[in-house]
């Protein structure tokens, strides 16, 4: 499977990933544990597929510390130790809310419950933002066909506002 299009190349995807990555920046600068974002937006991403997204979440998360076990684990967090009970209602938020069309009801109730008790309204608020805005991200990485394996973390940094 080759790249269908490079969005980086054009004038329109570009200004378009340059606005996307300064919305990222408010849930990076928000008090929503950076491990945790990480974590969300990697499961977000297996979830659709996006190898090029599973690659950039894979290497930040690993460039800031996170361990490989915890990785290697993300996509089978239910049957796993490694994870706090805050980050599993997390993952659980992220699964519901990116399998929309699966669960019918979306978030369930219980879910949101479990993330209200560990997620004060700023942490929620970066939470649901990560969540959609990865689910995007994911739609337009798969949609174009771009391939995980070159990324290096912080490579879009001179992107941020």
């Amino acid at each position: 499977m080759d790249t269908r299009f490079d969005m980086f190349a054009n004038e329109i995807g570009m200004k378009f990933a340059k606005r996307f990555a300064n919305a990222g920046t408010v849930i990076h600068r928000s008090p929503l544990p950076r491990s945790t974002q990480e974590l969300v937006a990697l499961r977000v991403s297996q979830i659709n597929g996006c190898g090029w997204c599973i690659d950039m979440h894979t290497k930040e998360a690993a460039a800031a510390g996170e361990t490989a076990v915890r990785l290697h684990l993300v996509a089978a967090w239910r049957e796993s130790t490694v994870f706090t009970e805050a980050e599993r209602a997390a993952l659980a938020l992220a699964e519901e809310g990116t399998r929309l069309a699966d669960a019918g009801q979306g978030v369930s109730d219980g879910t949101w419950d479990r993330v209200r008790e560990h997620y004060d309204d700023d942490r929620l608020a970066a939470l649901v933002s990560l969540v959609a805005l990865v689910n995007a991200a994911n739609r337009i990485g798969v949609i174009v066909h771009q391939r995980g394996g070159a990324y290096e973390p912080g490579m879009f940094d001179g992107m941020l506002d």
